[in-house]
């Protein structure tokens, strides 16, 4: 098997894995491959570069060195990888790792995939391929995605996963068409009865026949259940004999063939026919819960339409072109009908504009947008035809980051799915030893029936079949993900879930995460009795071009009352301090009060009234020699976001703590954290705010909830990182769950979710482990025969399945 070479490397922004078709290849460059514990596929393990920024002012964060070991091994399992269990582990791995340089990309969609097993067994089967650098099944997008050495053909991963015994499909740039498709057939409500025939002849088939031997007389009954019997028999041992070739020798098929070839040979026909039926019926059960679970990403895919209707401008006037949406580039203006759905992140260029965003955020209730906001893709026009610009590349959408976060959840898996992993990889191989010391011990030692021990030890076989203990934790974390993402919120895969589930404190960012980010100049306070306009229009001069929250609300408060603004000369940023800048030749700041020393008693006190209400107050001075003197004060607040207080009071319902982490003064952090009843922090950087979780982490588990680059380092620092869905994308990679709707409220429900999950997990492993128990015991004292010991493995992953889609309906 072809080798590289691992690395850690630095975490790129978030962007969409919209890859080549088959037959088309993509090439990444200055990238590393990194190892893990099992030969199946590759991975990478990231460490986003953390830089930090307070008030305006950046400063990068310590670059966390790498950490683990690498080792000479091409391809490893994603699914095993270690996600951070603790805040001091690993982070987990990204499936898709960009491939070393002239390595080439390919991707497939897989069709027939029942259950994350089969994703393994055809990791398996691709990794053993000459030249496979990489290989990785994301279960949720039903994609396979593998990189190649240099020169070298596709073919042999199509071949080697068509005899595995799954079909590929060549991945084109209209997937969302196909994902169109796959929903509307899912809703399609005609000709159910043949449809209904084409999924399930096959056990239909083999019902029928057991049916005709059961109603006919024992001799002419017996040679049509072995009919029935090799009829069901052939698909399966086809399969069994394919994975076994290709790496994956202890599958379900192969216990299910041995189990049915014994009970032919002990003349035990019509339970042969049924545990191959019962195999049959269980089999489509797994698909349903599947296609359940992968629904909310069919949907997503739907979202997004394949065709936009582009308007040019030319010297004849206007044209409307309808074209494919992925021909779309940034600055292309497009046009939409009440009804339709964008193609594109865009920018609405006409006035007022009503979006249905409920897909993205779960918000039920139609967003007003205004000229210049930015809408993403798949948002619904509400009332009227509106024009927008498009700004996102074609593949890196909104839909797209969503996507591409799912597909990124899947390596991130919860450390008790690992483990039952683990388990499941030696558990089979186990019982079939044991049942192979069952057939052979008894007769041999002690001169019992051969017969009997056959019987009781291909029961024992059929006990083996691991496929209810695996689905367990799957099948429950998938749903929870699901449900996850139709409420508006995104939870980077199963370890995140875990983490969160045991969470026993919050941390806040303020501003933009308690507050809405968008602060209001209140008062402007004259110390040298010049007029109130006169100072603002001279601190607005020295603000303009600044992006800082307040420095726009100072600009903006000018511009509303239609104040002329003087040209500042000389502009220049003091680290931790404020803003400084020459009007008219003389030198003007704007400070920290704390960075002011000639302020007076009856200054300071002003100063301290104002923020005990919970506002931020700046200085404006005039440079005097070496003094800077006070002539203003400007007091702004940031308005605490309407659903705050409740969603801390549902947190507190939980039996959670809360506590705010905020750069802002001491005075301004204790009005607002006392207005919301929970605890604070004030005056922090980014490096103290992460001392500050470091110190909580000590004693508990602490989720941190930012929206800004200054936020990356604690919530990377915390047990798991959650950021607000209007944050910036440093925010976004370093975060372990989003919510999509920027509501607070999503944080106590995203707990209830990963609680409720953790639950259904420990219910499914104690239905799949209990019921194994009571007929291992059953079928070696002979109580339980075949069909017994299959209907209990069919019935456990029925039940398993049935317990995890109950969190599908999680509100």
């Amino acid at each position: 098997m072809s080798k590289s070479c691992c690395n850690h490397q630095h975490a790129a922004p978030i962007k969409a894995v919209s890859k080549a078709a088959s037959g088309q290849s993509e090439h990444h460059h200055d990238s590393h491959c990194c190892d893990n514990t099992t030969p199946v596929s590759c991975c990478s393990t990231q460490t986003p570069h953390e830089h930090a920024s307070r008030d305006g002012n950046e400063s990068p964060g310590d670059e966390e060195p790498p950490r683990g070991g690498c080792h000479d091994q091409a391809c490893c399992s994603a699914s095993l990888s270690p996600a951070h269990e603790h805040e001091h582990d690993m982070p987990p791995a990204d499936p898709l790792v960009a491939p070393v340089q002239g390595n080439s990309r390919h991707s497939w969609q897989v069709l027939g995939m029942d259950c994350p097993s089969c994703a393994r067994k055809i990791e398996t089967a691709v990794c053993r391929v000459s030249g496979v650098q990489q290989a990785r099944v994301l279960f949720a997008t039903e994609k396979l995605v593998v990189d190649l050495a240099p020169g070298l053909s596709p073919d042999p991963v199509t071949a080697a996963v068509l005899a595995a015994g799954f079909q590929l499909k060549g991945e084109s740039a209209d997937k969302q068409a196909a994902g169109r498709k796959q929903a509307s057939q899912q809703s399609l409500q005609g000709n159910l009865f043949g449809n209904f025939l084409g999924k399930y002849w096959q056990p239909l088939s083999l019902a029928g026949l057991m049916l005709v031997a059961a109603l006919l007389p024992k001799e002419l009954g017996q040679p049509l259940f072995t009919l029935a019997t090799l009829w069901g028999l052939w698909p399966i041992s086809r399969k069994a004999w394919a994975l076994t070739k290709s790496g994956s020798p202890f599958a379900i098929e192969t216990l299910m063939t041995v189990a049915a070839v014994g009970a032919l040979f002990l003349g035990e026909t019509a339970e042969a026919a049924m545990v191959l039926l019962l195999f049959m019926l269980g089999e489509h059960l797994e698909a349903y819960a599947a296609g359940r679970a992968r629904a909310g990403v069919t949907a997503l895919m739907a979202l997004v339409p394949d065709k936009a209707l582009r308007i040019r401008t030319t010297a004849e006037g206007e044209v409307r072109e309808e074209i494919a949406a992925d021909e779309l580039r940034p600055g292309d203006i497009i046009e939409i009908a009440p009804g339709a759905r964008l193609p594109a992140d865009a920018r609405l260029l006409d006035a007022l504009g009503a979006f249905d965003e409920s897909a993205l955020t779960g918000e039920s209730i139609p967003v007003e947008r205004r000229q210049g906001d930015k809408v993403p893709a798949g948002s619904l026009a509400a009332d009227r035809v509106l024009r927008l610009e498009v700004v996102s590349e074609p593949g890196n959408n909104a839909i797209d980051r969503i996507l591409h976060l799912i597909e990124e959840a899947e390596s991130q898996r919860a450390p008790i799915e690992r483990f039952i992993d683990r388990f499941s990889r030696w558990y089979t191989p186990a019982m079939m030893l044991v049942a192979l010391l069952v057939v052979l011990v008894p007769p041999i030692a002690f001169g019992q029936s051969w017969d009997e021990w056959i019987y009781r030890g291909l029961a024992l076989l059929l006990i083996g079949c691991p496929c209810a203990l695996v689905i367990s934790t799957p099948a429950a974390v998938t749903s929870a993900l699901a449900a996850a993402t139709r409420q508006g919120a995104l939870i980077k895969g199963g370890a995140a879930l875990e983490r969160l589930a045991h969470i026993d404190t919050v941390a806040f960012d303020k501003t933009g995460t308690l507050t809405l980010g968008k602060p209001q100049l209140t008062e402007l306070v004259s110390l040298n009795g010049q007029p109130e306009t006169e100072l603002l229009a001279l601190a607005a001069a020295i603000e303009q071009g600044s992006h800082h929250p307040l420095a726009r609300a100072v600009v903006s408060n000018a511009t509303e009352q239609g104040l002329t603004l003087a040209e500042a000369r000389d502009l220049r940023a003091l680290p931790g301090m404020g803003v400084e800048g020459r009007i008219n030749g003389e030198l003007w700041q704007l400070l920290a009060p704390s960075r002011v020393a000639t302020l007076n008693v009856e200054q300071q006190t002003r100063i301290a009234s104002l923020e005990r209400q919970g506002k931020t107050v700046v200085v404006l001075c005039q440079s005097s020699g070496d003094q800077a003197l006070p002539v203003a004060l400007l007091a702004l607040r940031d308005q605490i976001r309407p659903e705050a207080a409740a969603a801390l009071q549902e947190l507190n319902r939980l039996g959670l703590n809360s506590i705010m982490l905020t750069g802002d003064n001491p005075r301004a952090a204790e009005a607002i954290a006392g207005e919301l009843g929970m605890g604070w922090r004030a005056g922090l950087l980014p490096e103290n705010k992460v001392e500050e979780i470091a110190k909580l982490a000590s004693s508990q588990k602490v989720a941190m909830i930012g929206d800004g680059i200054n936020d990356a380092p604690a919530m990377k620092r915390a047990s798991i990182g959650i950021a607000m869905g209007g944050g910036t994308d440093v925010a976004l990679e370093t975060a372990d769950a989003a919510l999509t709707h920027n509501q607070l409220g999503g944080i106590a429900a995203m707990i209830r979710l990963s609680r409720a999950a953790l639950a259904n997990i420990h219910q499914n492993i104690a239905l799949a482990l209990g019921l194994k128990a009571i007929f291992l015991v059953t079928s070696l004292l002979g109580i339980t025969g075949l069909w017994i010991a299959v209907l209990a493995d069919t019935g456990a992953t029925a039940l398993v399945t049935a317990n995890a889609l109950r969190l599908l309906r999680k509100r």
